[in-house]
């Protein structure tokens, strides 16, 4: 059998869902790469790679994927690293500057513009680049790494997934585990077990240091800091209450024809533990 080819966001919040694929044994399993979201969505589609960690968004859009149950990089308070950046009050954007590594925080923006905010902005795709995105732009869309090296006492800035619950008091789901339906056949293994066990190692109190002190200089954060934002502001596990803030953020998508629309999430099959 030949191994799977995993497409994964080389951001801090993936850190903990790859330990297994980096530190243990599960790395002899795959053949890994790594991109930014859209592309790892881009791969699955294109079918270089079988597995993604692929942006919420990119399920509407690229046929013939089974999402992994029960892990996904979503959040149950501000996410610190989705930020919508500005130099005028919220009611004065008119123009807002977009990361290309971005799928679903832009869907995510324009859901928060029509249904909660008010407002029609224009939107343009650019490079992560935060002056650059402002030279010309009300305001700028931030994700991942770069959003969590924002200063944030010279602009006002807005955290989408704050916001997101604020109006509707549900999760908001940013990613999950997606593989395309020929490989999942193809395979021996139970993949949601191999990516749930992981994700549960990555978390361990030890590994977390390890991954703080690797991550710390990285981003010029704290090592505390980068334990905290995996520890409080990410939530890793696809639960029922992310499952329904999920399904509510695809149709508000649909509903204003921001995202096509999902009829129901089809998932892998899982061990039952007893």
């Amino acid at each position: 059998m030949r191994r799977l080819r995993i497409s994964v966001i080389s951001y801090l919040n993936t850190a903990p869902l790859m330990w297994d694929f980096e530190h243990g044994n599960a790395g002899s399993a795959f053949e890994i790469s790594y991109t930014v979201p859209s592309q790892c969505a881009a791969a699955l589609a294109a079918g270089t790679a079988d597995i993604g960690i692929i942006p919420v968004a990119a399920y509407t859009t690229v046929p013939g994927l089974v999402v992994l149950p029960g892990v996904a990089i979503a959040s149950r308070r501000a996410v610190r690293s989705i930020l919508l950046v500005s130099k005028v009050p919220l009611e004065n954007i008119r123009t807002v500057a977009t990361d290309t590594s971005s799928l679903t925080s832009v869907a995510l923006l324009k859901v928060l513009f029509a249904k909660f905010w008010g407002g029609d902005p224009l939107f343009h795709s650019m490079s992560p680049l935060l002056e650059e995105m402002l030279k010309a732009h009300d305001a700028a869309l931030l994700i991942g790494d770069p959003a969590l090296r924002v200063d944030r006492s010279r602009y006002i800035t807005y955290d989408l997934a704050e916001e997101w619950i604020r109006h509707t008091g549900r999760p908001f789901v940013f990613a999950f585990w997606a593989v395309r339906q020929e490989a999942l056949k193809q395979c021996e293994l139970d993949l949601a077990a191999v990516f749930q066990q992981s994700r549960d190692r990555g978390l361990v109190p030890e590994n977390l240091a390890q991954i703080a002190k690797t991550w710390s200089p990285k981003l010029s954060l704290s090592e505390e800091g980068v334990r905290e934002y995996l520890t409080r502001n990410i939530h890793f596990t696809l639960d029922e209450e992310c499952l329904d803030g999920l399904r509510l953020f695809y149709a508000h998508a649909h509903r204003y024809a921001i995202l096509p629309r999902v009829s129901e999430l089809q998932f892998a099959p899982e061990t039952v533990k007893s």
